[in-house]
């Protein structure tokens, strides 16, 4: 599986890497920190969230601002450029509707994004993800010390090789880590960012709030959270449920924020993610044809059995209609169809009932 990395200027300047892989519908999943579009390849907490989902999805995602491949000095970090930053990015892919999946503080971006383009999205998945950070959620003088003690670790600690820092973190966001998976944590942590930009992330997140704003959110949602998350409470997941209109939740059982692919929740996640923004079941007559189109002749042909034009299926698919033609024709001509009748045909061999 092979990815095409491009870049996007934000609407500050700010250049943004992003990249795309997999087949399948269109799912963005908005950046958080601790990626690298590179060495997430190569790292046993990311090569499985990768390889999965772009067994079923189109699969777009990017480094954050600060981070990775992106721009690693920005002048600002706040809430409302990771906004602008992903709708960037959106443009970028010229997806004209997909799904969404924001995790842990980008499940509150991606509620922004979606208050404000609703007919954009598909469908929004939220993973570990919360309406308040820390600061919003609590401000005794106990939450406050520690909060500051835990920006000022960051500062001077993250990018040293003493494990003894990065172990700190991994606490949190893998406490079932092997020791291998610590140590690529430890790595990442040293290679996708500095400490003094990882402090200003961390600040940042912790001051958000999206309560509002989730109450407005007019789109399908999914809901997932670990009941045992040490990163982020469940009672945020359980909360951020109750915000959403219809929001559905899922609850997965398991300690790590970022989940692992040995792990059971892992293979529920991945399931409950494709039942929910997957593409459609394959009719019965799928066989007759699989051998002979790729897989996105078929699925632009399931779309046009449900009596979709070529501009609605452009739009479902995030392509362009001129795309969406040249599928068609090519499917016609591997069937050995013709004439006006080519796109019945085909829709009449992919429905055929097996026998």
């Amino acid at each position: 599986m092979r990815q095409e990395v491009r870049f996007v200027t934000s609407r500050d300047g700010t250049r943004i890497a992003w990249a795309r892989h997999g087949h399948g519908p269109p799912l963005v999943r908005v950046a958080t920190w601790l990626t690298n579009l590179e060495s997430d390849w190569t790292s046993p907490i990311w090569r499985h969230w990768l390889t999965d989902l772009g067994e079923s999805f189109t699969v777009v995602r990017y480094d954050d601002r600060g981070s990775g491949l992106s721009d690693r000095h920005p002048a600002e970090i706040s809430f409302e450029r990771w906004v602008e930053d992903l709708a960037g990015v959106v443009e970028g892919t010229g997806f004209a509707r997909f799904a969404l999946l924001g995790m842990s503080q980008a499940g509150a971006v991606a509620i922004a994004y979606a208050a404000r383009n609703p007919a954009r999205l598909q469908h929004l998945i939220l993973y570990g993800a919360y309406s308040r950070g820390a600061r919003r959620r609590s401000l005794s003088p106990e939450v406050l010390e520690e909060n500051e003690l835990f920006l000022q670790l960051m500062r001077v600690g993250w990018g040293r090789a003493n494990p003894a820092f990065g172990r700190i973190f991994t606490a949190d966001f893998i406490p079932n880590a092997s020791d291998e998976q610590a140590r690529w944590l430890d790595s990442l942590q040293r290679g996708s960012t500095n400490g003094e930009t990882a402090a200003r992330m961390a600040a940042a997140r912790s001051e958000i709030d999206v309560t509002e704003v989730a109450k407005s959110i007019d789109v399908p949602t999914l809901i997932l959270h670990a009941r045992d998350d040490q990163a982020v409470a469940f009672e945020e997941g359980r909360r951020l449920a109750s915000l959403i209109p219809g929001a559905r939740m899922v609850v997965l059982e398991g300690r790590n924020h970022i989940l692992l692919g040995d792990e059971p929740a892992w293979p529920q996640f991945v399931q409950e993610l494709v039942s929910f923004a997957g593409a459609p079941q394959a009719p019965h007559g799928l066989e007759d044809i699989a051998g002979k189109l790729s897989r996105r002749e078929v699925e632009v042909l399931q779309i046009a059995a449900q009596g979709k034009s070529n501009e609605e299926i452009a739009a479902e698919l995030g392509l362009s209609v001129r795309t969406i033609e040249r599928h068609l024709a090519n499917s016609y001509m591997k069937l050995e169809l013709s004439g006006k009748s080519a796109r019945a045909g085909a829709v009449a061999r992919l429905t055929r009932p097996s026998v």
